[in-house]
């Protein structure tokens, strides 16, 4: 799991069948302190309904997201597994 802000969203004209109706975030890992960048931004599933700035706690647990999708041969990797209320605080904990 790591934090990341939803920088974008991603609209594709042809989807793998295990994505249709699911929303694509583009989100930016973040480091610990919850403002520096960590890495290239990734495409994730929403399963939050995020919206854009938002700070959301992201997973790579493939397990999760095939069960999420009903899909065990789906390409997703990250998946959106909650929304950060405050991420000052989270960085200090």
């Amino acid at each position: 799991m790591q934090l990341a802000r939803v920088i974008g969203t991603a609209t594709a004209t042809v989807k793998h069948p295990s994505l249709v109706g699911s929303k694509l975030l583009i989100v930016q890992p973040l480091l610990a302190d919850g403002k520096s960048p960590d890495g290239d931004p990734q495409i994730s599933i929403d399963t939050v309904s995020a919206g854009l700035r938002d700070v959301v706690l992201i997973s790579s647990d493939g397990r999760l997201l095939r069960e999420l999708l009903r899909s065990s041969t789906t390409p997703a990797r990250w998946s959106t597994i909650a929304l950060v209320d405050n991420p000052k605080a989270s960085a200090n904990d």
